[in-house]
């Protein structure tokens, strides 16, 4: 149902404002952002190549006239907002935006666009939503055998509810923050050895997890389930997500309830919001399921994205390193599963919240998600291109992520997400 009423720009479509053919935001993608910048309130924002565009300026100057969007939508914090106009009419917006930006209107458009056209380096990009709740996954098959081979043992890597349901916890949206925000290493308690009583102290295993996530666009009565085959029109779009973890303080504290101090200070987001829409043309099916699904799980149509995903780290004062090369189609449970799981005891979703999937791991070593499984524990440290080795995350270490989508016409990226750790307060 969604692949027929999605909007489908022409791969053959181009722009008149100039980008290169692997830059992250060609006009098929026009994702959605929120900037700010002195002396003007936060406005509503897309892009194409290095230059954001301005879409309350756009509208008030009578340039962008899509229906049932008014200035008030545009003029935000958050895009809360105009998510909640719904599928519709940010679909038109998208194609509206599409037609001023695109080569053969250059003539008509292009002196009344310029004044609301800006330089990406010259803005500063704000938190793209204000997420009333945010709900983190447990969805790669890799990931969660590899914690539980560490943990446990190869044969019970997996616990038995595993790949019967994804796994899930609520936590903390207040402290999801933009790239570029400063990480504080955290504090909590810690049992540094077996049968010892715990210490306070800092974290001295701090992580970094590789997710993407969705925003919620759509929400539902509680009492109402979201079923799998319209779970995606629930979902306006993705972007990147760094669930910051604390390991030690995670292993001390998890059991029997699950993460808390190690995983709710700070978790990143890539500013964009890049629209379901500029993705389906990427969608791939997801690996086999190992055991028969319950009826409200099963799907019979592709529910994977093929976007890659990369992660660097860069000392203080020092060159990146590429630590990790994973993608998003490695997911056993897709988003519409997670979504469908969810919602199934009649859960209520809101307008802006954010569901991410968990750590996302590949099949080889170069695409483990975390340091926890890159360097193996601690045993395996990873050696940066300076010559200094990791274990985990130091002071002063900044983790870069960045995701896209390519084929043989164009790519859709969401940017990056980037943060640096800073010393504990």
């Amino acid at each position: 149902m969604l692949m027929q009423q999605a909007l489908l720009l022409p791969p053959d479509l181009k722009s008149w404002i100039s980008y290169s053919d692997d830059c992250d935001f060609p006009i098929q993608n026009l994702p959605l952002g929120i900037y700010s910048k002195s002396g003007q309130s936060p406005r509503a924002c897309s892009i194409i190549g290095n230059t954001l565009i301005d879409l309350f300026g756009l509208y008030k100057a009578g340039i962008l006239k899509t229906a049932h969007l008014g200035l008030e939508d545009l003029e935000q914090e958050t895009l809360n907002r105009l998510l909640a106009k719904g599928k519709s009419t940010l679909r038109n917006l998208r194609k509206d935006l599409s037609e001023i930006l695109r080569r053969e209107n250059e003539s008509t458009y292009r002196s009344g666009c310029m004044p609301h056209l800006s330089e990406l380096n010259s803005v500063t990009m704000c938190l793209p939503v204000k997420p009333p709740n945010y709900t983190d996954f447990y969805s790669s098959r890799e990931h969660a055998y590899n914690v539980g081979v560490m943990f446990r043992d190869p044969l019970n890597a997996l616990l038995p509810n595993w790949l019967h349901l994804p796994v899930g916890y609520h936590g903390r949206a207040s402290s999801i923050v933009v790239s570029g925000t400063p990480v504080v290493r955290p504090k909590g308690q810690m049992q540094l050895k077996d049968g010892e009583a715990p210490e306070f102290g800092t974290s001295r295993q701090l992580d970094f997890e590789l997710e993407m996530a969705f925003v919620i666009g759509k929400s539902n009565q509680l009492g109402h389930p979201i079923s799998i085959k319209d779970a995606e029109d629930h979902i306006h779009g993705l972007l990147i997500f760094n669930d910051w973890s604390a390991r030690d303080l995670q292993k001390w504290e998890y059991v029997p309830l699950g993460p808390f101090l190690g995983k709710n200070f700070a978790s990143s987001i890539s500013p964009w919001v890049v629209d379901l829409d500029a993705l389906q043309v990427f969608k791939v099916s997801g690996p086999s399921p190992e055991k028969p699904l319950l009826e409200y799980l099963k799907s019979d149509k592709p529910s994977n994205y093929n976007i890659q995903l990369e992660v660097s780290i860069t000392p203080e004062n020092g060159e990146a390193t590429i630590v990790s090369q994973s993608n998003m189609k490695y997911l056993y449970w897709s988003m519409a599963q997670q979504l469908a799981h969810h919602t199934v005891n009649g859960c209520n979703m809101e307008i802006g919240d954010i569901c991410a999937s968990g750590t996302i791991s590949g099949p080889t070593p170069d695409s483990f998600g975390s340091m926890l499984e890159l360097a193996w524990k601690g045993t395996k440290p990873i050696r940066l291109n300076d010559g200094s080795t990791r274990t985990f995350i130091q002071d002063g270490d900044s983790v870069t992520m960045h995701a896209y989508a390519q084929n043989e016409h164009y790519r859709i990226g969401f940017g990056q997400v980037n943060g640096t750790v800073i010393a504990a307060q």
